[in-house]
This record gives structure tokens, sequence and C-alpha cells, in this order.
């Protein structure tokens, strides 16, 4: 009979851990996810194992990933307005950055053969449609016919505090009290800053401004509460196939009573804000949101109107005032605060 050696090369074997079910217990893990362990033999030493178990990534990361990505890109949104006003009239850019946007999404939705949402979510995409998709960028932009980009940007800075208080009426979650003092604070901060920086005092504009941002507030806290029950580029994408119609005739009758001057400016910010703004940051903003939640993801929009007045002083030629980096710096301390309080 012959006789095996029992000495063995080192292997690493990959198995699934096995299946156990407590109450209460979430459903076993995917293959190759973080069910999976990674199983170590020792040289000379056979049946002994040793188990290393790799984290699974923290989704709420990510999440403040992507909803920073969408503060990103809609921090650019005011320039772009500022220069596609350069070509087109606030309506004609309104009415034509929808149906592009619109027009994307229906791509995204026919290659992934996405099914039509329930008869329940319609109400909501609607919210979401006639808060973000239309009455955000036109009252922004016909505030931008008078108002300059560093003061437009007060509508961002309150924009934090109205979505999370809409949230919570909405969804009835009670943040901390520790999240609002930083909230309100971070607000105030932003608030008295653009302010000072224009000058003060209200004006027609300032309407255009205040209306933009009880109606943003209320599609993006209509947005997150889907994007909970459905993926968050299809949010974005529904809504804006639910405004086409609208947006396709209302494009017609613009272009044919505003004038068109095209020039550069014109087009890449009629592109951004189509493409940019509407499309990709509302995919990954809402997509973070769902993830983070809204209180959370709306309090990184407080550095929103900051970078605004970066871009404005790169690309529009703005003087930034010497103040900006002290606000910046308290925004930052705000932001921090909110992301780790309770909510």
């Amino acid at each position: 009979m012959r006789t095996h050696d029992s000495a063995t090369t080192p292997t690493a074997i990959a198995v699934t851990a096995p299946e156990t079910r407590t109450a209460g217990a979430s459903a076993p893990s995917l293959p190759g996810t973080a069910g999976a362990t990674a199983v170590h033999r020792a040289p000379g030493a056979a049946g002994t194992t040793t188990a290393r178990r790799t984290p699974a990534p923290d989704p709420r990361a990510r999440g403040t990933l992507l909803a920073g990505l969408g503060v990103v890109a809609f921090s650019l949104t005011f320039p772009s307005t500022v220069w596609g006003l350069e070509s087109f009239g606030p309506w004609s850019l309104v009415a034509v950055r929808s149906t592009l946007a619109a027009l994307v999404a229906g791509v995204f939705l026919l290659a992934g053969r996405v099914p039509l949402p329930d008869r329940r979510h319609w109400a909501g995409l609607a919210v979401v449609a006639g808060g973000v998709v239309i009455g955000f960028p036109l009252l922004t932009s016909l505030a931008l016919r008078t108002s300059t980009t560093s003061h437009a940007a007060v509508v961002v800075g309150l924009l934090p505090l109205t979505t999370a208080a809409l949230a919570a009426l909405r969804t009835g979650r009670r943040p901390s009290r520790t999240f609002w003092t930083a909230a309100v604070s971070g607000a105030v901060v932003v608030l008295g800053f653009t302010v000072v920086e224009s000058g003060g005092g209200l004006s027609t504009g300032d309407l255009y401004l205040f209306g933009a941002l009880l109606v943003c507030a209320a599609g993006y806290t209509e947005g997150g509460r889907l994007a909970a029950l459905m993926p968050g580029w299809q949010v974005v994408g529904w809504a804006l196939i639910l405004c086409l119609p609208l947006m396709l005739a209302g494009s017609a009758v613009a272009l044919s009573l505003e004038p068109v001057h095209l020039n550069v400016h014109g087009v890449v910010g009629l592109v951004w804000v189509a493409a940019g703004s509407t499309f990709f940051g509302l995919y990954v903003w809402y997509r973070g949101m769902a993830a983070i939640g809204i209180p959370k993801a709306s309090q990184l929009q407080l550095a929103q109107p900051l970078l605004t007045l970066v871009w404005s002083v790169t690309l529009l030629g703005e003087t930034l005032s010497p103040t900006a980096p002290v606000a910046a710096v308290a925004v930052l301390v705000c932001i921090a605060v909110t992301q780790r309080s309770k909510s």
C-alpha cells in the first residue's frame, strides 16, 4: 500500500459562509459579497484554518460621495445658466434644456428596458418634475436676468434647511437638536455672506429666488423618498419624461417668440444645464440621498453657494471677496457636525 505524503503546499480556499438563520437576521449574502470568507491553511498544519473576512464597504460613505458629486454639478448651474442666457431667452433655455435632458433620460430608460413606474409613484414624480425640472430652472433663470450669481446663491444657502424641514414633515423623521443647531448655523452663515456680498435688499429677482427655493425643496424631498423605492436615476428619468410633451410644446413656442443669438458660451451653458445639472446631477444626488437620508444629504448643499462663487470668479470673471475663505471654513464645520449627528 502506497504511503501518501501528509505535507501539503500552502493554499487559500474561498468558501461561502454557511447559511444561518436567527431571529432578526438578514438574508444570506450573495456569492462574491461580504458573505465570502477567505480560509488559509498553514504549512504542516492540516485541518487548522484561519478565517479572514473582508469588511463590506460602508454605503454611507458611497452615498456621501454621490451626493457630493451632485452638489458640485449643481454649483455649476448658475454660471452655466448665465452663459446660456447669452444665446437664449429664459423661457427658451428652460424648455430646451428640459427637452434635451428628457431625451437623454429616454435613451437610458429604453436601453435598460425599464418598466413603467407603479401608478402610486406618478404623483410623487409630478412633484419632482414640477419642482426640480421646471420650477427651479425657470424661476432662477428669470432671477438671473437681473441678479448676479452671488446674489442668487442665497437661495442655495437656504435650500438645505428648507429641504430638511420639509423632509421632517413629509417622512416623519425628527433630526436631533445638534443637527438642527448646525443646520441653522450653516444657513445663517451662508445667508449672511451672500446678502452682504450682494448689498442686501429685496427685488423682483429675490421673489423669484424664494419661489425657486420652495419648489426645489419640495422636489428634493419627494425625489429622495422615491429614490428609496426605485433607483435614483429612474426617478430623474421618469420625471423628465413626464415633462417631455409640455417641454416640446414650450420649446416650439418660446423659440418662436424669443430671439436666439448662438455663441460658444450659450451652447456650452445649454449643454451643461441639460446633461450635467438636470440629468447627471440629479442622478447622483438622489442615489446619495437615498443612502444617507434627506436631512444629511441636504446639508452637503451648504457648500454649494461657495462653490458657485468659485465658478463665478473662474468662469464669469466676478471678483471674490476676501471673506469667502472664512465663510467656507464655517460652512464646512457645520457640514461636519450635521454629518456626525444623529438623524
